[in-house]
C-alpha cells in the first residue's frame, strides 16, 4: 500500500513548512490528483487519519480534487481526454499518446493556524 508513504511524505512536508512558514496547527489539506497518479482515494484518507496522529496535522481534513486526464496524440496531433494510461486516441485511435495532464499528485491548499 503506497498510500501509506504517500500520507507520510505529505505530513513530513507539512512539518518542514510549518518550521519554515511559522505555523504550528495544519486544520485541512486540499490535494490535486490526477486519475493517473496510481492513487488509491480512500486508501490514502485512511492513512492519512493514521499517520496525522500525534502531528500538526492531527484531525486535519483531508480534501481531493480530482484533476481530469489529458494527453497529447502524436498521430492527429489533438489534445483529447484520457482516464488511465495506454488508452486510444478519441480522435484517430492511435496509441501513440503523450500523457501532459492527469498525473499530478501535489499539496495545493492550506488552512493552517
Amino acid at each position: 500500500m503506497h498510500e501509506m508513504s504517500i500520507a507520510e511524505g505529505i505530513v513530513q512536508t507539512l512539518e518542514e513548512q510549518a518550521s519554515v512558514q511559522g505555523y504550528t496547527r495544519v486544520k485541512r489539506v486540499w490535494l490535486e490528483i490526477g486519475p493517473l497518479a496510481a492513487v488509491e482515494q480512500e486508501s490514502l484518507r485512511f492513512c492519512f487519519d493514521a499517520v496525522t496522529r500525534g502531528t500538526l496535522a492531527e484531525h486535519a481534513r483531508l480534501d481531493i480534487i480530482e484533476l481530469p486526464g489529458e494527453a497529447w496524440c502524436l498521430a492527429c496531433a489533438a489534445t483529447v481526454p484520457i482516464t488511465q494510461r495506454y488508452d486510444s486516441c478519441s480522435k484517430c485511435g492511435s496509441y501513440q499518446l503523450q500523457v501532459t495532464r492527469g498525473d499530478e499528485l501535489r499539496i495545493k491548499e492550506l488552512e493552517v493556524e
